[in-house]
């Protein structure tokens, strides 16, 4: 699987070689040169000028609505000046109509040492406040709501008994030290292709490979693989869902992919008598990270607690098995295992 696996163009959805655009705004996707409807002359300005920037029609639009919503609460904060002093004049002929009084009308449980002045630049300021926190909820968290908004309980999750406990815009904070499944409702999983079969547990091996994709360090970077991954599993290589039944990623989640109970599509001739670990990213050169380590041996210890994986079981790399495939070749990946106890290498 080649580094481009899984860039997408954003306009024809179709596979990237070379020629491509990478949109500057918050999706940070890329396309082809000739799908951005920018000329010749344009493509150039952009490649040459360090701070000249393409972005897509969505961000662009995104833009759009946040300057209308800045104007919109300035707008708003005008008017609420003005009402106050309107509110203020009021309060001054009421003040010199009635001198006696012990405290003032517009806030009669207040002193006579506190002025309106004081009163009137407080509101402002709780005003300025509320806006400046409106705008900064907006602009920061707009891509963890993009990623929420799809609805909990997709009808093969039910079949995986992974807890639904993770959202989307928190990432593992125990380092990998805590067992965090991230389902697939929360990746944005679209629905297998038909009914998979179920698997015969407990199975004896357990098969670790790469995803041959970038790495992630965030649980955006990660889902942003996981999804991909996804799509070019089904349209690419005809499989009904992602081959894998579990992806751990650098941020030390656990990404459910067919989970416990479903047979996995990971490697011809196992797939009936194993679960996959697949790890994202490419380790020929890298290591994984100790998340990544961690977070494995609490993911091996749960599938044995939940009889999911047998006691004895075998903790084999892909490419014992398949030497001749280099899809599998990770040796920095392997080497991390060698010491392990359950690790076996087949010759």
């Amino acid at each position: 699987m080649s580094s481009y696996a899984f860039q997408y163009c954003l306009k024809c959805g179709d596979f990237i070689k070379k020629s491509t655009l990478k949109c500057d705004g918050i999706c940070g996707r890329v396309c082809h040169a000739h799908c951005s409807a920018l000329t010749v002359k344009q493509l150039e300005f952009v490649q040459i000028m360090p701070n000249i920037s393409w972005r897509c029609d969505n961000c662009l639009e995104q833009r759009q609505n946040e300057q209308q919503l800045s104007l919109k609460l300035e707008k708003w904060l005008k008017q609420y000046e003005k009402r106050l002093e309107v509110l203020e004049q009021g309060f001054n002929r009421s003040t010199k109509s009635n001198e006696s009084c012990e405290a003032p009308a517009l806030c009669p449980f207040l002193p006579h040492n506190i002025s309106r002045k004081a009163i009137i630049i407080t509101a402002i300021f709780v005003a300025l406040t509320i806006v400046l926190g409106i705008i900064l909820a907006t602009t920061t968290n707009l891509f963890g709501k993009t990623l929420n908004k799809s609805k909990l309980g997709d009808g093969d999750d039910s079949r995986q008994n992974i807890p639904i406990n993770s959202t989307i815009d928190k990432d593992n904070i125990g380092g990998g030290l805590v067992l965090r499944f991230v389902p697939r409702p929360v990746w944005l999983a679209q629905p297998p292709q038909k009914q998979l079969p179920d698997l015969s547990l407990p199975v004896p091996i357990v098969i670790l490979l790469p995803t041959n994709s970038e790495n992630c360090s965030t649980q955006a970077q990660c889902v942003f693989r996981v999804r991909f991954l996804q799509t070019f599993n089904i349209e690419s290589e005809h499989h009904d869902d992602i081959k894998f039944n579990f992806l751990i990623g650098g941020d030390g989640n656990v990404y459910v992919g067919r989970g416990w109970d479903i047979v996995g599509a990971h490697m011809h001739g196992y797939n009936t008598r194993s679960v996959s670990f697949a790890y994202i990213g490419t380790f020929q050169k890298q290591k994984p990270s100790s998340k990544q380590l961690n977070v494995t041996r609490l993911l091996l210890e749960d599938g044995v607690n939940l009889g999911k994986i047998a006691p004895d079981y075998k903790l084999i790399g892909a490419s014992s098995l398949e030497p001749t495939i280099t899809e599998y070749n990770a040796e920095q990946l392997y080497e991390s295992f060698a010491n392990w106890t359950h690790w076996t290498k087949v010759n």
